[in-house]
């Protein structure tokens, strides 16, 4: 049981240190790394190098697949070009069971210590993401010790020996088990350790450990396949066209099973270095011979994924990708990409509820209140994608950022709201009771509603700019707008005084249309805030200080509340 527990906790450690090192790697330099996929896929050859190259980092073609199915599925890449990328994916993936398959575990003390040390001793996150990483593959070496030296009594186990008799005998059933391991785990990289570590104190024959590699690499395959599940065609081609290339191998590599073994002795009949060269070249092999043949794989996986016949959803987010979430910094961009396009919806309810106010539209009514359903679903769909980013650890700046795309997103939900649920249900009062405005105070309407559309915009440039000139304009409006707003109704009640009928008619109307749209207003210069409470611009409170109150004055006087600024 002591030995169960101690090979438990060293699986445990491994596994814990390959997630270190990709944690370190997509935060340090994950935003680099996927411009070096997009800037380096131009042919296959150049893909399958990038490909390498980055799976050779993160340790995980797992996260490979993900970056390149995600650029597919854009459009960035074509998916026989994703298809090369995920070749030179599972070929790097191999590179850290080769370093590894060294006895290096001497320095496992040094890299945790160094590592501790560093993130301990700085703020930088760049330096702390090395750190990290040291860290990883500190624990990595310091499992894969503890791992061998736990198993070495299980070379004599009997209860092993049966428990493996019927993965040795069927080399299928092997590879299903490996699969399943590798599936559970997420890793690739672990299992194929844990195999080499087990091989290397005889615990497991080298011909079953073949057996398990072949399982390992058919698992990692299909890890990529379920994180792509519900992704577009385009996307889950990918994956698809990878697995489709490892199931190849898969039924190549058991029927050569029996001969391969001789043959990498030939270069090193070590066990652990035996499974490591075993694995490098089942990979270099699938990409020799598959790489020439992308462009009919992609015909092939097409013709079995088909585009859908049914049009995305207009209201589904566009550029909220989850496998950014390892990246706090991109994961902030897209979140404000999909906030601005969220404000592009809500803008466009905004231009089109004048018209439908005004037209005595009841279309544009009703395609205004769908729209508010779009706007609240990209609400929600910000929100918890942010919820998701900040599982990560952010900096000072990344949390402002968040707060404040998610502060912006939440008022263009309340803007939404607002035209939704008050505008609309004004405008079907006008077109139920038939009344119209006069042509003074429709031009007040369309005075006012042009005002808040420019707002709308500086708003936006504000909350993409971050500038604090912009931020100090859009703040002053609002003053200009409550001024305004007073003008406006005085003048409305002047036509009232004055007996204008359609003034008289259209009153309540009238001045709740002018509320609502101050309304929005206030939840667009919202925006303003905390850039210039950030910059300094700001005073602590807006209420005068109290003075001394004059001798004659009374006490009621004194007492009397000032008048509270609701705007």
């Amino acid at each position: 049981m002591e030995l169960l527990i101690n090979l438990l906790g060293g699986v445990a450690l491994l596994l814990w240190g390959i997630r270190m090192v990709r944690t370190g790697v997509t935060r340090g330099f994950g935003s680099r790394l996927r411009k070096s996929l997009a800037g380096s896929a131009t042919n296959r050859f150049s893909s399958f190098a990038a490909g390498l190259g980055i799976t050779a980092i993160l340790q995980s073609s797992a996260a490979t697949a993900l970056i390149a199915a995600s650029f597919a599925g854009r459009g960035y890449l074509t998916v026989a070009i994703a298809l090369a990328v995920m070749l030179g994916a599972d070929v790097g993936t191999t590179l850290v069971v080769q370093v590894l398959s060294f006895d290096v575990y001497w320095l496992a003390p040094l890299l945790i210590a160094a590592g501790v040390i560093g993130f301990n001793l700085s703020d930088e996150s760049t330096r702390r993401a090395l750190s990290r990483i040291a860290i990883g593959l500190g624990l990595m070496l310091l499992s894969l010790q503890m791992v061998t030296t736990v198993s070495a009594p299980l070379r004599h186990s009997e209860a092993l020996a049966v428990l493996l008799q019927p993965l040795t005998a069927e080399p299928i059933l092997a590879v299903i088990v490996a699969a399943l391991l590798t599936w559970l785990a997420h890793s690739s990289v672990a299992v194929i350790l844990l195999v080499a570590s087990l091989a290397a104190v005889q615990a497991i024959s080298v011909q079953l450990a073949l057996a398990l590699v072949i399982g390992a690499n058919l698992g990692s395959a299909l890890i990529a396949v379920a994180l792509n599940w519900h992704a577009v065609p385009a996307a889950k081609r990918v994956p698809v066209g990878n697995l489709l290339v490892k199931l190849a191998g898969v039924v190549i590599g058991i029927a050569l099973l029996p001969w391969l073994q001789p043959f990498l002795a030939m270069i090193s009949a070590d066990p652990v270095h035996l499974v490591a060269n075993f694995h490098t070249a089942f990979n270099l092999a699938l990409a020799l011979a598959f790489l020439p043949l992308t462009g009919q794989l992609e015909r092939l996986v097409t013709s079995m994924v088909p585009d859908s016949e049914e049009t995305a959803e207009s209201g589904a987010p566009r550029y909220l990708d989850d496998d950014a979430l390892d990246t706090p910094a991109e994961a902030l961009v897209l979140a404000a990409r999909e906030t601005l396009r969220m404000g592009d919806e809500v803008e466009a309810m905004l231009n089109d509820s004048f018209a439908a106010l005004v037209g005595n539209d009841m279309k544009s009514v009703k395609a205004i209140e769908a729209a508010d359903d779009t706007v609240d679903g990209l609400h929600e769909a910000i929100k918890l994608y942010l919820t998701r980013a900040t599982e990560q650890e952010l900096d000072a700046a990344e949390s402002a950022r968040t707060i404040q795309i998610l502060s912006f997103s939440a008022n263009l939900e309340h803007i939404g709201d607002i035209i939704d649920k008050n505008l609309m249900e004004l405008a079907a009062k006008k077109i139920k009771a038939r009344t119209s405005f006069s042509d003074e105070g429709l031009d007040e309407l369309r005075t006012f509603h042009k005002r808040i559309a420019d707002n709308f915009r500086l708003a936006m440039n504000v909350f993409v700019s971050g500038d604090v000139a912009l931020a100090r304009q859009l703040l002053a409006g609002k003053t200009e707008i409550r001024d305004l707003e007073l003008r406006l109704v005085e003048r409305h009640y002047h036509r009232i005084a004055a007996g204008r009928a359609e003034s008289i008619e259209t009153s309540s109307l009238h001045l709740d249309i002018l509320r609502d749209f101050k309304r929005i207003n206030s939840h667009l210069t919202a925006v303003a805030y905390p850039i210039l409470e950030q910059a300094g611009e700001l005073r602590d409170s807006r209420l005068k200080k109290a003075e001394k109150a004059d001798a004659g004055d009374t006490d009621a006087a004194r007492l009397r509340p000032a008048p509270l600024d609701v705007n």
